[in-house]
């Protein structure tokens, strides 16, 4: 070997050296970057659904109160069964009613009598007045003796009008088609006509109301983003979906009738009323539910996995994202509505960003990390 290759042997192995150095260098620096899953975000259209607290109320309501006085001599049905409109529920002793009614046809007949012989009383002074056998006094008298016979007549058929209507009152029926309560008497009892308590209480239960109470804040959120076109409604009718109070979904559609006009001064909210099929009787009034509303679907909106999204010390929604050289960065954004496990960003993000969903505690603005396509090492899942 002569002495100029010895002399080029060190300085290759020099080289050698630091090129193996720089290597090993660049790839302990890409080991050290944190390892982050991140999405992409994508524009889509989301169908709107919020959860209101309410509760059952009746369709109808019949509070059965004796409309005359007397004893309890029948109840002709069973507590809890269904009962039908204009079935007999009460009878009310008819013997005093009978009594009444029969006294006044007796008045009635007397008072015919004596309007008749007013009648004729008064047709015979006519013309005796004309021919001046008697005095225009004595005319008169017999006028005046005919119209208070007349009135009498019709007072007395008032009367029996009344009593009958009273006869009729004995029997105590229902008004509506429902499922009868509790009685609150017994066979015996004495009640009055028009008392404070009611007989019994008669429901109608299919269909049924479910009143549901909405913030103001929600109201007026909803109202305005129909208004701008955000929201779209494909129907007349909202339909209204309901849980129970297990958790079990209620097998029946409901639709939206009305919201109340009024705020509730105390709670700061508005009511709304749904109707619901109820053929089984499953929900019973006074149960508490939740109603699952679908206001319709808005487009082109962006959704991040509540995953993604954390919230600093103003309380202020932030979620990380990438930019084209994957160093982390900080986002403000606005996330007022959940829907199942992701929520809906109005500002602060655009389609084509990059969020990181996984690995934040690892993380920090400004750091460059490895991304990762979210949900690699997560078993698939069936969103509900």
């Amino acid at each position: 070997m002569n002495k100029k290759n010895v002399l080029w042997i060190p300085l290759f192995l020099c080289i050698t050296i630091v090129t193996a150095c720089d290597d090993k260098s660049a790839v302990n620096t890409a080991a050290m970057e944190p390892e982050v899953e991140a999405i992409t975000l994508t524009p889509s259209s989301v169908n709107i659904q919020s959860e209101l607290p309410g509760r059952a109320v009746s369709f109808e309501v019949a509070e059965i109160r004796p409309q005359v006085g007397g004893i309890i001599i029948k109840r002709n049905f069973i507590e809890g069964d269904r009962v039908r409109k204009g079935e007999l529920l009460y009878q009310i002793d008819p013997a005093p009613l009978q009594a009444k009614l029969d006294s006044v046809k007796g008045t009635l007949a007397k008072a015919l009598s004596t309007v008749n012989n007013a009648r004729l009383t008064f047709n015979r002074q006519s013309a005796l007045l004309k021919s001046n056998y008697i005095s225009q006094q004595e005319y008169d008298t017999a006028r005046s003796q005919l119209n208070e016979a007349e009135a009498n007549v019709a007072v007395a058929r008032a009367d029996v009008e009344q009593a009958t209507i009273n006869l009729h009152y004995a029997n105590v029926t229902s008004p509506i088609d429902g499922i009868s309560g509790k009685s609150s008497v017994t066979i015996g009892a004495l009640v009055t006509a028009n008392q404070a308590s009611p007989l019994v209480t008669v429901q109608r239960l299919d269909p049924i109301y479910v009143d549901l109470t909405q913030s103001v804040q929600d109201y007026l959120r909803l109202k305005e983003e129909k208004s701008r076109g955000k929201i779209e409604q494909g129907k007349s009718k909202m339909p209204v979906e309901l849980m129970l109070e297990n958790g079990k979904h209620y097998r029946y559609t409901g639709t939206l009738l009305f919201s109340d006009p009024s705020v509730d001064e105390d709670t700061g909210s508005v009511t709304l009323r749904a109707i619901f099929p109820n053929p089984e009787g499953e929900v019973l009034p006074g149960m508490y539910v939740t109603a699952l509303l679908n206001e319709g679907s808005q487009q082109n909106i962006l959704k991040v996995p509540q995953e993604g999204v954390t919230h600093n010390a103003q309380g202020k929604a932030t979620v990380l994202i990438l930019d084209q050289n994957d160093v982390v960065q900080l986002r403000e954004i606005s996330a007022v509505k959940a829907v199942g496990n992701q929520w809906l960003v109005t500002t602060g993000l655009h389609p084509g960003d990059r969020v990181i969903v996984s690995g934040l505690q690892r993380i920090r603005p400004g750091m460059k990390v490895r991304v990762l396509p979210a949900g690699r090492n997560k078993p698939d899942t069936v969103e509900q």
